[in-house]
């Protein structure tokens, strides 16, 4: 059983890109393996900037969804679902609500930074101010520990960490809960009971950090403490109340440097993309009218690849030996431009062939994608429901 939960979404935006890959799935292939994941579709996101055109919503749904199982992120290692399926998202999104102050939403580097970029739609709505705040309820909702993020959302993950914090704050003093974790305790056995409480006085009196992770890593390992009296420890621990919420930490993937068909990242925005199940002819069509080194305006003129954007691309697909030719023969006007494509084009079908074995299956049979989505939207669904039960009893909405 894994130690750390990851939890990753994506707007369903339609089909997904190199840029995609590089930036996001393949982190999530690797992920899968190490960590529990959840992975989902975050369609109600979609709606709080493309509210007027829901109708494009659905197709690209499942076109992301068989992207997804095309770069090989696999159902039986990994959680995936659909936001709005699990409608617990939602409960948790207006009951923390009530909590948040709104300087907290207005505060977020992305509000103002979406509404100049987007400056052609119309975002003053609750929905878009309140959309940072959805995250942190997809977050939250699955007690995820690890988010992966690059730079610019690390805000994101700090805002929810404060949210949990302010949660626990104002809903973790049940009642007799220093009761209840002494009774607790006792729930460990012997040995372990003496030697959390050893650790408890090390970092409650001394400050000492080490111990308070030993105390975790304890906690961690027993599988027969029901999740209440888990989360009482963890809370007792630090002298406070109940962790009702866990505070995630950002995990940083590394920013994709995948370029696009002009030098500049690879982006929708831009129109210089290869989707990552790109007809193989477009393919390289695409590639053979890229731009080139504009010195080279005939066959025999010498150019510079660092001016070139194919040579962009022959950092991500070539091998050194490769670049090495580039680099002689495009200074020596020893090859031409079409010649030096070629590898290019070479690299980028080898690595899709895969995506599109994996891809063809799905598209042959619809239910396969239909089933996968069902079965993970149920898994979801029962986290969800666990931890809003919790939260109903610590708002005082648990009466039945």
């Amino acid at each position: 059983m894994f130690a750390d939960r990851v939890l990753s979404g994506m707007r369903p935006t339609g089909n997904l890109h190199l840029g995609h890959y590089h930036g996001v799935l393949k982190n999530w292939v690797e992920m899968q393996h190490q960590y529990e994941c959840l992975f989902f579709v975050a369609d109600w996101h979609a709606l709080t900037t493309h509210y007027d055109t829901p109708q494009v919503i659905e197709q690209n749904v499942w076109d992301m969804v068989i992207d997804w199982l095309a770069a090989g992120v696999d159902p039986s290692q990994a959680t995936l679902f659909i936001q709005s399926r699990v409608p617990e998202h939602a409960e948790l999104h207006l009951l923390l609500s009530m909590i948040t102050p709104l300087g907290w939403l207005e505060r977020m580097p992305t509000y103002k930074d979406q509404q100049e970029k987007l400056s052609g739609k119309d975002l003053s709505t609750y929905g878009f101010l309140g959309y940072p705040l959805l995250q942190s309820a997809d977050i939250l909702i699955y007690r995820a520990t690890q988010v992966p993020v690059g730079e610019d959302q690390v805000p994101h993950v700090e805002f929810t960490r404060e949210i949990a914090r302010r949660f626990n704050h104002i809903y973790g003093k049940e009642v007799g809960f220093e009761e209840k974790a002494e009774a607790a305790i006792k729930k460990l056995g012997g040995k372990k009971a003496k030697l959390y409480t050893e650790l408890r006085t090390r970092f409650q009196e001394q400050g000492d950090v080490e111990a308070l992770e030993s105390a975790k890593s304890l906690l961690d390992e027993q599988q027969s403490l029901s999740l209440g009296d888990r989360e009482r420890l963890f809370g007792y621990l630090e002298g406070g109340g109940k962790m009702i919420l866990s505070e995630p930490q950002a995990m940083l993937t590394a920013a994709s440097r995948m370029p696009g068909l002009d030098g500049q990242k690879m982006s929708k925005s831009y129109g210089n993309t290869i989707s990552l199940r790109e007809d193989e002819a477009e393919v390289g069509k695409k590639i053979k009218t890229m731009p080139t080194d504009p010195a080279r305006i005939r066959r025999t003129d010498p150019g510079d690849p660092a001016k070139c954007p194919v040579w962009q691309l022959h950092l991500v697909y070539s091998n050194d030996a490769t670049r090495e030719w580039v680099q002689q023969g495009c200074k020596s006007a020893g090859i031409g431009c079409i010649e030096c494509k070629q590898p290019v084009i070479a690299g980028v079908l080898e690595e899709q062939k895969p995506m599109r074995e994996r891809a063809q299956q799905y598209l042959d049979d619809p239910s396969l994608v239909r089933n996968i989505i069902a079965d993970g939207c149920e898994k979801a669904r029962k986290l969800a429901t666990e931890t809003m039960r919790d939260v109903r009893d610590a708002m005082g909405l648990g009466y039945s």
